[in-house]
């Protein structure tokens, strides 16, 4: 039961550490376009940087448990 414990906090760490990561990428990107949102941006759609920050909040969310999933 400790291991399980274990490796949910580890998971649980991994995909903060990601989330974070992300997040600053992404902030950083704004930044330099001198933009405080991504929906200002031209590539606001096409942004792999936004699009690896939106998979990062879902994965952070769902702790990488993919199906079942509700946003409401």
């Amino acid at each position: 039961m400790n291991e399980t414990l274990s490796t949910d906090t580890l998971n649980t760490d991994i995909f903060t550490q990601r989330l974070e990561e992300k997040s600053r990428l992404l902030q950083q990107c704004q930044q330099s376009k001198s933009f405080s949102s991504c929906s200002k941006c031209e590539s606001f759609l096409a942004c792999e940087t936004r699009q690896e920050y939106v998979k990062a909040v879902y994965e952070s969310m769902s702790k990488g448990q993919q199906g079942g999933f509700d946003f409401n």
